[in-house]
């Protein structure tokens, strides 16, 4: 195989793995930190184990997720070294303020609630898990400052002398209007993947508690409920609301993208959205079925009979301006990613209205079946975070560094020309052995997450019963 397409699929691989961490480690670590300040505040026990509990989970999941993190940036050196000779003065600085501020901000304080427990007093140990959470959200920023970079390069010139990109303005990086489009998407996601994951197991412990008789247990788990499904439904709304955002800014700056959301051919007023396609998507423009008329015209410009130029005419454009080669995106892949993204996230919204419904007016659930199928539930938002992220990539093919519609001359890269000089045999290599390894990972992961889940809460302890205003150390271990 072609050592370009083997480097492209290694890091698909690698990042897709990763980014199945991350929503949950950016939107738990505030959740967990709402329930502590809960304990805090009220002196409820009950609020003391649940922030035990799910800490647990948090910290396995943010482990598993630096060590896949830390690969996924030493690929920019394996693999991409092209492009980051190209671009390394610039991409470099937000990875690297993410690496030295936000994650040594994030990984201290998290350290100190780790052994803080018996050791901090209750104020200022309180006080880590939410420094902790605010680096997480930090990280978050810094990394999407740099991939917006690729999307939609700003504060850059281009030295014709040297054949690369360098930095002007690194306020003008970290403002990037994609920047600040995607992170409160971002982040609205993680909170819908915390707050699915929360009010999944919380359920089932409520349903199988209830069949054991151990109602200390459902009184616990209960409340859980309720902070798992308010943040997923203030996150799926923050959804929708930043993804109509980003979806405009896309048609101003990658209007081949939008088009390819859509497999829209040709151009198109009043563009409609298809639910389904029917064939070959990448080779015939009438196999879309469904179709909502004018929606695609709307997501894209707000005006449902708006002319949206189609792949096609975008193509010939295209080569006019940065000359022959094919610049459309696999579009099955485009048109499908969208749609699975989408119904992905339906189907966490499905799931914390039925929660709402069985919980109504103290109700218990107990049906065992139904408890069950709330853990099903748990991976929807995660593929529709990874096929978010699949669309968003893919769909700026063929471009590395897509180039800015409003002219910064010279600076955008294709993908082909961004990799290494190196051998298929040297990439396949790396591919195959880091695919096994985060194989491995996986099982290890889901192996603790579940045992730990089956675990339940941690035994309570006298010292726990204090009243919130007593701010003495705590004297049990986490």
């Amino acid at each position: 195989m072609d050592p370009l397409d083997l480097a492209r699929w290694q890091f698909g691989i690698i990042t897709v793995y990763h980014f199945m961490f991350v929503p949950l480690t950016i939107g738990l670590a505030p959740l967990v930190a709402i329930m502590q300040t809960i304990w805090w505040r009220t002196g409820d026990e009950r609020w003391l184990r649940l922030t035990r509990f799910f800490g647990k989970l948090f910290l396995i999941n943010f482990a598993i997720g630096v060590v896949t993190g830390i690969v996924q940036e030493f690929q920019f050196g394996m693999n991409w070294s092209e492009y980051s000779r190209f671009v390394g003065d610039v991409f470099g600085a937000p990875l690297a303020i993410e690496g030295l501020a936000a994650f040594f901000l994030e990984s201290t304080f998290l350290g100190l609630w780790i052994f803080g427990w018996d050791r901090l007093p209750r104020g200022v140990h309180l006080a880590t898990i939410w420094v902790a959470a605010i680096g997480t959200w930090l990280s978050a920023y810094f990394i999407l400052a740099a991939n917006s970079f690729m999307q939609h390069p700003v504060g850059v010139r281009f030295n014709a002398e040297r054949g690369r990109a360098e930095l002007t303005s690194i306020w003008a990086l970290l403002t990037n209007v994609t920047a600040l489009a995607t992170f409160p998407h971002t982040i609205a996601g993680a909170l819908v993947t915390a707050g699915t994951f929360v009010a999944a197991i919380s359920l089932w412990w409520v349903v199988r508690a209830h069949h054991q008789g151990d109602q200390s247990v459902v009184d616990t788990f209960r409340p859980a409920i309720r902070v798992g499904l308010v943040a997923l439904f203030v996150g799926g709304i923050a959804v929708a609301i930043s993804g109509d955002a980003q979806a405009k800014l896309m048609f101003e700056q990658q209007p081949m993208k939008m088009a390819s959301a859509e497999a829209l051919c040709n151009t198109e007023t009043g563009a409609g959205f298809s639910i389904i396609a029917v064939g070959d998507v990448e080779n015939n423009c009438d196999v879309r079925q469904l179709t909502i008329p004018g929606l695609t015209s709307w997501l894209a410009t707000g005006d449902f009979n708006a002319t949206l130029k189609g792949v096609n005419d975008l193509q010939a454009e295209y080569e006019q301006k940065y000359g022959p080669g094919n610049y459309k995106p696999l579009l099955p892949v485009t048109y499908w990613s969208f749609r699975l993204m989408i119904g992905f996230g339906a189907l966490a919204a499905v799931l914390g209205l039925w929660a709402l419904w069985v919980t109504r007016k103290a109700r218990v659930p107990t049906s065992k079946r139904w408890a069950l199928l709330a853990l099903w539930f748990i991976p929807a938002p995660f593929l529709a975070n990874a096929f978010g992220w699949i669309f968003t990539e893919m769909g700026r093919q063929p471009w590395v560094v897509a180039p800015n519609p409003t002219g910064i001359d010279g600076v955008r890269m294709l993908t082909r020309d961004g990799d290494s000089p190196i051998s298929a045999a040297t990439v396949a290599t790396s591919l195959v052995t880091l695919t096994v390894l985060y194989g491995a990972l996986a099982v290890v992961w889901f192996g603790l997450m579940r045992r730990y889940t089956l675990a339940g809460l941690p035994a309570a302890d006298p010292p726990q019963l204090r009243s919130p205003d007593d701010d003495r150390p705590l004297s049990f271990a986490y």
